[in-house]
């Protein structure tokens, strides 16, 4: 059987510093970098510890990973494709990670059948994709967020932010390299 995993993934902080974890080797994929990920740790320090976390079009899962690792209590990966699937699932194991579950589905469906509400958010569609926008008006028509959630959003750093949901707010940009990089904060309705 061929050997999918070719990169290698560093978690950056937490009970899994340093740890090295293999990355499926897939067109179009491309784990979040390492200084983008510690920015946007430094950012989210204090929200991170407990909250229930969603990383959707996870591929290498490097997000989510991270979050476990600085101590969300539970992270729920959302990936389409069978071969980084098996690889996330895979390095699930290697970690003993038991807060953190994997679906292999297509994100768009699954935004349409799950009701359950997260904390943290992150969303990092493929860039020539397109599903920035739908991604997150689903995250809020279908109830997704939790009151005052956090929504990590990133897409290429020559492409501008889609239309948000008119109750997110941008509280965090910044651009490094090819990647442009936002958090959101949902406020509360009502």
């Amino acid at each position: 059987m061929l050997d999918k995993r070719s990169g290698k993934l560093r978690i950056i902080g937490g009970r899994w510093r340093s740890r090295v974890l293999p990355v499926v080797d897939q067109q179009g994929l491309r784990p979040t970098p390492d200084r983008v990920r510690e920015t946007l740790f430094n950012w989210l320090q204090a929200e991170v510890p407990g909250a229930r976390c969603l990383d959707l079009f996870a591929g290498s899962g490097a997000l989510g990973f991270e979050a476990a690792s600085r101590g969300a209590a539970e992270v729920q990966l959302v990936e389409k494709q069978a071969a980084a699937c098996d690889v996330l699932q895979s390095n699930i194991k290697l970690l003993g990670a038991e807060n953190i579950q994997l679906d292999q589905q297509d994100v768009v469906h699954w935004l349409a059948m799950t009701g359950r509400q997260y904390d943290l958010v992150f969303v990092d569609p493929p860039y020539d994709a397109g599903l920035l926008a739908e991604t997150c008006a689903l995250l809020e028509k279908n109830q997704h967020l939790a009151d005052e959630a956090f929504i990590y959003l990133e897409c290429a750093s020559n492409q501008n932010l889609p239309d948000l949901p008119q109750n997110w707010q941008i509280i965090r940009g910044k651009k490094a390299g090819k990647v442009g990089y936002y958090l959101a904060l949902r406020q509360k309705q009502g």
